[in-house]
C-alpha cells in the first residue's frame, strides 16, 4: 500500500466517523425540542393543580373517574388496565387542530378527599375534512372513537391523546391508562364502558 493510499483512506475513515458523529448528535438535538416543550407545559399548566383554578377557566367535570379493567372487547379501543381518572374538559377549547400548549381535558386523581392533578388530554373531533390521525409531541393520536359514554355523548367521534405530565406511567407517559392512578372509594364512580372504534378517514 503507497502512503498516499494510506492518507486517503484514513481521511475517508475519519470523514465517515466525524458524519456519524454529526447525525448522532443532530438526531440528540431533534429529540430535545419536545422534551424542552413537554417541559414548558408542564410549568404553564401547574397551576390547575388547584382544580378550582381549572373550573374558572372553563374546564368542566365531567364527575366520574374513568377505570378499565384491561378487558379486551371486539370492536372497542383496546385499553392496558388502568384508570383515566377525573376528565375536566374545556368544551371551547375543542377543534380540529390540536393546540400543543392548551389541553382540552385536565385529568384528576382523587386522593384523599381531593383531587390531584395528574395528567391532560387533547380531543380532536372526527370531521369530514380529517385525512390522517393528528399528531404531537411525535405521537400519533388514538382513534377515531365514539364518545366515552356516558359522560361523553357517543356520537361525538373523535382522536385523543394522553400525557401524564404530573405523574409517572409505568406504560409510558403517553399511554391511555395509568395503572397506578386509582378510582377505588371515589363518591361518583363511572361504570366501565367499552369505547367503540369507528372506521377511520379515506
Amino acid at each position: 500500500m503507497t502512503k498516499t493510499t494510506y492518507f486517503r483512506r484514513r481521511s475517508i475513515l475519519a470523514l465517515t466517523g466525524l458524519i456519524g458523529a454529526c447525525l448522532t448528535a443532530a438526531a440528540g438535538q431533534a429529540a430535545e425540542p419536545d422534551k424542552a416543550e413537554i417541559e414548558a407545559l408542564k410549568k404553564s399548566l401547574s397551576k390547575y393543580e388547584d382544580y378550582k383554578a381549572a373550573i374558572r377557566d372553563l374546564y368542566l367535570s365531567t364527575v366520574g373517574c374513568v377505570y378499565y379493567s384491561g378487558e379486551k372487547v371486539a370492536g372497542a379501543m383496546d385499553y392496558p388496565k388502568g384508570a383515566m381518572g377525573i376528565h375536566f374538559v374545556n368544551v371551547a377549547s375543542v377543534s380540529p387542530t390540536p393546540d400543543p400548549t392548551r389541553p382540552n381535558v385536565l385529568i384528576y386523581e382523587p386522593v384523599d378527599g381531593g383531587l390531584r392533578l395528574v395528567a391532560v388530554e387533547w380531543l380532536v373531533p372526527l370531521t369530514p375534512d380529517t385525512k390522517e390521525p393528528p399528531k404531537l409531541f411525535g405521537q400519533t393520536f388514538q382513534g377515531p372513537m365514539e364518545g366515552h359514554y356516558p359522560l361523553i355523548p357517543t356520537e361525538f367521534y373523535h382522536y385523543d391523546l394522553h400525557a401524564w405530565l404530573f405523574k409517572d406511567n409505568p406504560l409510558g407517559m403517553f399511554s391511555p391508562t395509568n395503572p397506578d392512578v386509582k378510582c377505588d372509594n371515589y363518591a361518583f364512580p363511572m361504570p366501565e364502558q367499552p369505547t367503540k372504534m369507528v372506521p377511520g378517514p379515506m
